[in-house]
């Protein structure tokens, strides 16, 4: 397979949800009018966005690239475009919805994920991840929230929610799961404050971050890749990164994040992600003293890090200088990871 096509199927989450770039938005069509298999990948990922779906599209008349690959798609519905902010995690809800589908009455449901859960329970765990963003937003839960849960350690009271809303999804038929998964994140893709950028500047205090509601669609991206992946390799589906320009955002939010963690005492570290250039390069810890190390991650394997995936002692990285400086970013990057 050449790297253009592998490419072009990285990004067709992205252009079934309307996110691409503008570059890209030339490209990928003329690609999907000549690539049977990657038309039909596009069916599926347009599918999965069906309820953010808006005014079919007229059908060019003439013989235009646009016009070959409407008429293959049979004039698919076109899904609304969301603002940057929000679409990392449009594409990563259309790429867990199309590996949902590519796995519906099989019965892999009972495959173990993570944790303790099931493929059935971590779709219901992302119901719950979902929720503290939608009820923010004015959606209404699927569940009534615990009495009390706003009194006790966060950690205790999330641990508390997701178990339940696991135990009730399991009482129900893993469609039912999906859906219901389906149709809260459809909601929260059709919220305002996905569309327009100034709603979403403000801030507001989720899993005891508070960040801009902007930042906490990506993390809502973040987490669903991550579980996305999870159950790719539980069935043995490899599961691409997300596009570039969204991966980046993921890691350009992780690293702020990080940087706040581990305050301005910390020993410097000049920490870079690899493929970012000057820009993905950035010195965590003290700025009042010289640099004790140098660290360097891939971004999908920092990512990965953050996300509880890897234990700090095992990423891949490049790194010279202070072992303990490095050590010590590689655990606090670690600990971030409530997935």
């Amino acid at each position: 397979m050449s790297t253009h096509h592998e490419r072009m199927r990285d990004l067709l989450a992205a252009w079934a949800v309307g996110a691409l770039t503008p570059a890209d938005e030339k490209t990928v069509p003329l690609h999907l009018a000549e690539c049977e298999s990657c038309a039909a990948e596009a069916e599926r990922l347009r599918e999965t966005v069906r309820l953010l779906d808006g005014p079919r599209r007229p059908v060019p008349a003439d013989g235009t690239a646009d016009g070959v690959l409407a008429l293959a798609l049979r004039a698919r519905p076109a899904a609304p475009r969301v603002a940057r902010h929000a679409a990392p995690y449009a594409a990563a809800v259309a790429g867990l919805g199309s590996l949902l589908r590519e796995v519906e009455g099989l019965g892999p449901w009972g495959t173990p994920v993570v944790h303790d859960w099931d493929v059935h329970a971590t779709v219901a765990h992302l119901i719950a991840a979902d929720e503290p963003l939608a009820r923010s937003l004015g959606l209404a839960a699927r569940l009534p929230e615990p009495a009390g849960a706003e009194e006790r350690p966060w950690r205790d009271a999330w641990a508390a929610r997701t178990a339940e809303v696991i135990a009730y999804e399991h009482r129900r038929p893993p469609e039912e799961t999906v859906a219901a998964w389906s149709a809260q994140a459809g909601a929260l893709l059709a919220a305002p404050e996905a569309t327009d950028p100034e709603r979403a500047a403000h801030a507001i205090t989720l899993m005891d971050a508070r960040l801009p509601v902007a930042d906490h669609f990506v993390v809502r991206a973040f987490e669903t890749w991550i579980h996305t992946d999870d159950i790719g390799r539980a069935l043995g589906t490899a599961v691409p990164p997300p596009p570039d320009p969204h991966l980046w955002q993921l890691v350009r939010l992780a690293v702020r994040v990080l940087g706040t963690a581990l305050g301005p005492t910390a020993p410097p570290v000049l920490f870079a992600v690899a493929g970012g250039g000057p820009d993905a390069q950035w010195v965590l810890g003290s700025e009042d003293e010289p640099v004790r190390a140098e660290l360097v991650l891939e971004p999908v394997d920092f990512c990965l890090l953050v996300g509880g995936r890897y234990e700090p002692g095992e990423v891949p990285r490049g790194a010279t200088g202070d072992a303990a400086a490095i050590g010590a970013v590689l655990e606090r990057a670690a600990s971030l990871a409530w997935l």
